[in-house]
């Protein structure tokens, strides 16, 4: 188990930030994965990094916070946690956040606590965030297993946390044997050659259908680019923003999409699971939202902004896929959005329109980016899911058949 731990730690350092020399790695951490943490900070010292700096969470702490603190904290972000998150992101260091929570910590917790708190954030932070949708710094989310997490995706299994672990290495390639590294290496290169499929077509729209009932079409900017698993800082630096990563993304032309969308997969939101919904769309925008489980979330969640009722994100990922097959519902968007295919409704990513990186804020938006201060992805993506593009030309090309690539 240990030699795993350590080459999932030193796969997320080499590949997933790819620290370099005299670089700092600030490490974003809830308390119970300290060992953890530990040896990623020791991986990334091996690698020449000038300095690591932890940034510990705990999901009790932050339940109790929602519940009980004062109105008037939700509503602002101290000076020292602008800075800390700001300055670092503007001298370049890498982030690596270790995303492990319990799928419902703030179930039942006052909704509007957790929106103005969002809200913020958002401002407060809103360098961090903005240079982190630019790429201008590398950074990496990953995931480890804490027990009420591995509770909620094994109910009633005593060896809960142990089956996350094999699951999440599996995920990841992680198999104890030294080859991880190498392994993703092959599979980033097969993303790309996929990636250059789909910009060379050179697409108009796409039309999604499936037998849950969604009937989509997805128009593109006309300058949009599709991006894979893996990007690059403005100086060369590669990384992978998520780990593990299946998909082909691109950003969708604000208003552009028409039709009903139905959830493949439930989704975990703001420590709230939201299920069996579906989504009824005109002209980019959310009119309608339908949930058996937390529709109150995701109305809140759609509502944050304008932005958040628009969509910016269309990712492609086979239903045959590593983490679709080994047929365990993670209950966290890092895995589920991997295991089949996604949108996102809020924030569009700037590398997915040619010169994006250069341009600001308006300029994205006469491109047909949308903007927010959200970005949430949802799952699709079904055994039976057809996709058919049409290109500038009128022709028609299957991109999915049956839930995988027909390219």
């Amino acid at each position: 188990m240990e030699e795993k731990l350590q080459e999932y730690a030193r796969l997320l350092v080499e590949i997933g930030v790819n620290i370099q020399p005299g670089q700092n790695l600030v490490i974003a951490c809830p308390v119970e994965c300290a060992h953890f943490a530990r040896l990623c900070a020791k991986a990334a010292y091996a690698a020449g990094c000038r300095e690591v700096i932890m940034r510990w969470g705990d999901d009790a702490l932050a339940r109790e916070k929602y519940l009980h603190a004062a109105e008037d904290v939700f509503d602002t972000v101290p000076a020292w946690n602008q800075h800390f998150y700001n300055d670092y992101a503007q001298e370049g260091a890498a982030y690596l956040a270790i995303s492990a929570s319990d799928p419902e910590n703030l179930k039942g917790v006052d909704s509007s606590r957790i929106i103005r708190s969002q809200k913020s954030s958002s401002e407060a932070l809103k360098p961090f965030y903005r240079l982190q949708m630019q790429n201008a710094f590398p950074w990496c989310i990953a995931s480890i297993p804490i027990p009420s997490w591995a509770e909620k995706v094994f109910p009633g299994q005593a060896d809960a946390v142990e089956r996350l672990w094999n699951a999440i290495f599996a995920a990841v390639r992680v198999t104890g044997d030294g080859t991880a590294v190498e392994q993703w290496r092959s599979h980033l290169s097969m993303l790309e050659q996929r990636k250059q499929k789909l910009n060379d077509l050179h697409f108009r729209s796409l039309h999604y259908r499936n037998s849950l009932g969604t009937d989509l079409t997805i128009q593109l900017p006309e300058n949009h680019l599709w991006a894979a698993g893996n990007s690059a800082t403005p100086k060369g630096q590669d990384f992978i923003a998520n780990m593990p990563t299946e998909e082909i993304f691109t950003a969708p032309l604000r208003e552009g999409i028409d039709g009903v969308v139905y959830a493949s997969l439930p989704l975990s939101h703001d420590g709230n699971i939201v299920d069996k919904f579906w989504m009824k769309v005109e002209q980019g925008k959310i009119v309608e939202v339908h949930a058996q489980q937390g529709e109150e979330t995701l109305r809140h969640a759609v509502t944050v902004d304008e932005g958040a009722s628009y969509f910016g994100e269309v990712a492609l990922v086979p239903y045959d896929s590593p983490i679709r097959n080994q047929n365990i519902l993670f209950y966290n968007t890092l895995f589920d959005e991997n295991a089949a295919c996604h949108l996102a409704f809020g924030e569009a990513y700037p590398e997915c329109i040619q010169g994006g990186g250069d341009m600001d804020k308006e300029q994205l938006k006469a491109q047909g980016l949308n903007d927010s201060i959200t970005h949430v992805d949802f799952m699709v993506g079904t055994a039976d899911l057809s996709i058919v593009g049409t290109t500038y030309d009128g022709r028609e090309v299957p991109v999915f058949v049956d839930g995988n690539f027909a390219l």
